[in-house]
């Protein structure tokens, strides 16, 4: 049994090592079969970037010839080996490490970056060559390509860069004149793409450039416009992440049982799959990082972890609102509404960004997809359509929801979800969730009313169960078919955990006299829906209506 590759990046590494690696090297036979030598590929992040760029590295490593078999025998580009394997300089940088704190420190720590990549270079293929530290990262590049096209005239560099975008987008969050300062035309990051770009005239042959959202690349096209977008190609949608395929070899690789790969698939599945990168791709994907996080935690422990999404990739995430942030007023709201109630949003996906113009409501729909926090699960008349693809990005834009309501009403309220899932879960009762949702309701102004109805009030609340880890939330809004508004099953049923089945009905200001004709419609749709098999099938379920009139709010259990 081969170890999980969690947290490996270098491909030397985990082969010698002996992790498990998920054959993605058929990938590297269709890029060197494009006609395109110069490729842009965006992912979002711990998608397994880093470990494909590796994977290319030691692939086309001049210096790695004698341990091509070794490296690569037990995959399909050892088995297929292209004409250009083992035949090009490698000068790889990358870029996730950069300093954003100051304009000053993300120069100074982007001429490191640049200035420590190219050492490496020259000191790996023994080129006769100064790096002067002293010299601005454009010159550097420039006097380097000059010296290999003099001593190494028969040869050829491949570049790869890892996380071009990295500090672009970490600047964008916070500090967006500081980011146009550094791509604007004298910027030195254009500079920098400048000279790359001459240097495919003479001694550069391929680019490989790897990121998370294509702002930068817009703002350097004047200097820049030679590489070839492959993140929509439905040929390359399934090259980083896992399919549900390969996911299933892998559990199968760590001798985990049948019964047991059954009972963790749906869990990660729910939480980790549904990307879909391209409107005509095959598979969703699922995010790797995540399902080897989960994997690793079970195996060691034989049980689930109890985060069901990784600390510390969880910081990564919380950018969602910086991103957010960009887009102001109703069109942000109206963005998360659509997403967070499940009703999905139809939009172009932009495939460049401007940051010298002011956010769209297209933009952020893009930016949002190339996050990962949107992804492609269908068309309509030819455009996307863009939804959540999972429950841990439903919990993150739930946390987010919930933030600029208090923001908006401007209240503090403490959330002690613990309190509220204790109660639900020994008692089956719902008064501190309602407790929650009445002061939320109570400090919505009188505009606020105008757009309140039940899906609103719906909206709030599933926000809110959102938090409540112990137990899965279901909903209509979720799955869009006849269904109870709120289904909250303990994810833990061996534990004897109670759960909720609600019915929201809401009542404008004035209607208080239909109160008993709501409270009946609803009591009908719970009969109903403990009819169905799905329902009937569970255990400790306690039914409640839950009708709304303005900001107060009546509870019947059923």
């Amino acid at each position: 049994m081969k170890k999980l590759p969690y947290g490996i990046s270098n491909y030397e590494e985990l082969v010698e090592d002996g992790y498990y690696y998920v054959d993605k090297t058929m990938y590297i036979e269709k890029l060197e079969n494009l006609a395109e030598k110069r490729i842009l590929f965006l992912r979002p992040r711990k998608f397994g970037k880093t470990l494909f760029t590796s994977t290319l590295e030691n692939y086309y490593d001049i210096l790695k010839e004698e341990k091509f078999e070794k490296l690569y025998g037990e995959t399909y580009i050892g088995k297929n080996p292209t004409k250009l394997k083992n035949g090009y300089y490698i000068l790889k940088f990358n870029f996730s490490g950069i300093n954003t704190r100051n304009e000053t420190t993300t120069m100074a720590s982007f001429k490191r970056e640049i200035a420590s990549s190219i050492r490496v270079f020259v000191e790996r293929y023994g080129l006769n060559f100064y790096v002067n530290e002293e010299s601005e990262p454009e010159d550097i590049l420039d006097n380097l390509l000059k010296a290999f096209f003099i001593q190494k005239q028969d040869k050829k560099i491949y570049v790869i860069i890892d996380e071009y975008d990295h500090f672009a987008n970490e600047l964008l969050g916070f500090n967006t004149n500081h980011f146009k300062s550094l791509v604007s035309k004298n910027g030195q990051v254009r500079k920098w793409y400048e000279i790359l770009k001459k240097g495919t005239e003479n001694v550069v042959d391929r680019i490989f450039i790897t990121g998370v959202a294509p702002i930068t690349l817009d703002s350097l096209t004047s200097g820049f416009n030679i590489t070839s977008d492959k993140t929509q190609d439905r040929e390359f949608n399934e090259m980083m992440g896992f399919t549900e395929k390969e996911l299933e070899r892998l559990m199968k690789e760590q001798n985990l049982e049948e019964e047991r790969q059954k009972e963790l698939l749906p869990i990660m599945r729910e939480n980790y799959d549904g990307y879909k990168f391209s409107l005509k791709g095959k598979e969703k994907i699922y995010n790797s990082n995540m399902c080897l996080y989960f994997l690793n935690n079970y195996i060691k422990y034989n049980e689930l972890p109890e985060q069901i999404i990784d600390v510390n990739i969880a910081s990564d995430y919380s950018k969602l609102g910086k991103m957010l942030d960009l887009c102001k007023g109703e069109e942000r709201e109206k963005v998360i509404e659509k997403t967070v109630s499940g009703e999905g949003i139809i939009s172009e996906i932009r495939q460049k960004f401007n940051p010298a113009m002011e956010f769209t409501e297209i933009d952020l729909v893009s930016m949002l997809y190339y996050l990962g926090y949107l992804t492609i699960a269908g068309d309509e008349v030819g455009y996307p359509k863009l939804s959540i693809p999972n429950n841990v990005m439903k919990e993150i834009y739930s946390e987010y929801f919930l933030k600029i309501l208090r923001e908006e009403i401007n209240i503090e309220i403490n959330d002690n979800y613990t309190e509220i899932a204790r109660e639900i879960a020994l008692e089956g009762k719902i008064d501190k969730i309602i407790e929650m949702l009445e002061k939320y309701l109570n400090n919505l102004s009188n505009r606020d009313y105008i757009k309140m109805d039940e899906k609103y009030i719906k909206l709030i609340f599933y926000c809110i169960a959102m938090n409540l880890k112990i137990f899965r939330l279901k909903s209509e809004m979720e799955v869009q078919r006849k269904y109870p508004d709120i289904l909250l099953i303990p994810k833990d049923q061996s534990k004897g955990y109670r759960g909720v089945m609600i019915e929201f009905k809401y009542l404008k200001k004035g209607e208080e006299n239909k109160l008993e004709e709501k409270q009946k419609e609803a009591r009908e749709q719970i009969k109903e829906y403990g009819e169905f098999e799905e329902i009937k099938e569970l255990k400790n379920i306690h039914k409640y209506t839950v009708v709304a009139v303005n900001d107060n709010i009546y509870v019947e259990e059923v």
